[in-house]
């Protein structure tokens, strides 16, 4: 496997051309300022965080193989180039048509996730960043998002891909959203992906209307060339701050069946307007901070192989009934695998397969002391365990017995061998 290779960063300002089209769309938005010129990953940091983003995401039925396995079949499609950038391989260039559809916008999801971690992350150092699926979000309040019963306006059906929180143990989470866009074709492409990205978080709005901060990557695959991530943003800051004389929000809390309309109100003139949209009012932001948590605290343990663990922390239409069983008697208690790596115990669960005869092994864990506190329902502690760990991370890509390596800082490890190890 190629080592830590640095990927080219354009930014670009948009200028929307599609003004026909009849969808509400945010502006506003910018070239993001103080962005890095390159960021320096690994591909296996790549499929750790796209194994993350599709953990509870239930596209498939093969109930966690499909989720880690959407991550772990891109481990031969990028490479390093002369100039130590990532570029897709010949494997990954060797798709039909369907697949490349798929591939670009799950590579997409994946490097937007990281450079979007990395630039709240930077802008709020003293806050750890996590990337949450705003479907299975936003379901924990509108429960009628996922059903497919009947047409739904527009202005639902596009939505972000992601909330970015920035927390912090006992303050009041930053919020942004995320709409992450991918395309093997020219840069033009990107513009027309990044127009219509503009569509989806106008779909939702978290305090006044339009006031939400977001930001807009699309991910260009060139066949042959380097791959380039172009964005945009609209600067601001929305911080769950609790309503006057209410305490700040319990994670602990387990959460119901939400009832919400999905209806965005808009203030102008001293009037207001309803339109449809998915509107976090001040009164919900506690609320809103803990289906954050919650969420977050579900990918980590379904990362990890999901069951009982996982289930706890999702309603009943986030999919709380896919995680109602563990696959393994002993898995109420430990995951199905455990490895001690750089010295630290980590519990999960691991995948071996063939990969062009070659035997492969990938190992996806939780830190043992902070999978112990998520199994509890324990989502305070893990944040304050978690925050206190923050800079004691090993940050190397390899360790003893394992090829490749990839610690992120809420804790989770993946780690891959190749071999009869």
């Amino acid at each position: 496997m190629p080592d830590a290779c640095p990927i080219h960063l354009s930014l670009w300002l948009l200028r929307s051309a599609d003004k026909y089209r009849p969808l509400r769309r945010r502006s506003g938005f910018r070239t993001v300022r103080k962005a890095p010129r390159s960021l320096t990953i690994t591909p296996w940091q790549l499929l750790h965080a796209m194994g993350l983003g599709s953990a509870v995401s239930r596209q498939g039925a093969g109930r966690g193989l499909s989720e880690h396995w959407g991550s772990l079949r891109y481990s031969q499609a990028l490479e390093r180039n002369h100039g130590q950038y990532l570029k897709l391989s010949s494997e990954g260039r060797d798709l039909l048509r369907f697949y490349k559809a798929t591939q670009s916008g799950e590579i997409g999801a994946g490097f937007a996730s990281l450079l979007a971690e990395s630039i709240v992350g930077s802008r709020y150092p003293d806050h750890l960043v996590s990337i949450i699926p705003a479907d299975v979000a936003l379901k924990a309040g509108w429960p009628k998002l996922g059903t497919g019963n009947g047409p739904r306006p527009e202005a639902l059906q596009r939505r972000p891909h992601f909330f970015v929180e920035a927390w912090r143990p006992g303050q009041p989470s930053k919020v942004l959203l995320l709409a992450s866009k991918g395309t093997h074709s020219s840069v033009h492409q990107v513009y027309k992906q990044l127009s219509n990205a503009s569509a989806h978080v106008e779909s939702v709005h978290i305090g006044p209307y339009r006031s939400v901060p977001f930001l807009l990557i699309g991910t260009e695959i060139p066949s042959k060339e380097s791959l380039v991530l172009h964005a945009l943003e609209a600067p601001g800051t929305t911080a769950l701050n609790p309503a006057a004389g209410k305490p700040g929000a319990d994670l602990d809390l387990v959460l119901g069946r939400g009832n919400l309309m999905a209806d965005a109100v808009r203030y102008e003139e001293g009037s207001a307007e309803v339109l449809p949209g998915f509107h976090v009012v001040p009164e919900d932001f506690a609320w809103f901070s803990i289906v954050l948590a919650r969420t977050a605290a579900a990918m980590l343990t379904a990362f990890t192989g999901g069951g009982k663990p996982t289930g706890q922390y999702l309603t009943t239409d986030q999919g709380r009934h896919h995680f109602q069983h563990d696959s393994l008697a002993r898995t109420g208690k430990l995951r199905d695998a455990a490895h001690r790596i750089h010295g630290i115990d980590f519990v999960g669960t691991d995948h071996i397969y063939r990969l062009n005869g070659v035997r492969v092994e990938a190992f996806s864990g939780l830190h043992a002391g902070l999978y112990d506190h998520l199994r509890k329902g324990h989502v305070n502690e893990y944040r304050r365990h978690t925050y206190d760990l923050r800079n004691e991370w090993p940050r190397h890509s390899t360790a003893k017995d394992w090829n490749a390596i990839s610690i992120r800082a809420d804790g989770t490890v993946m780690a891959i061998r190749v071999g009869d190890t």
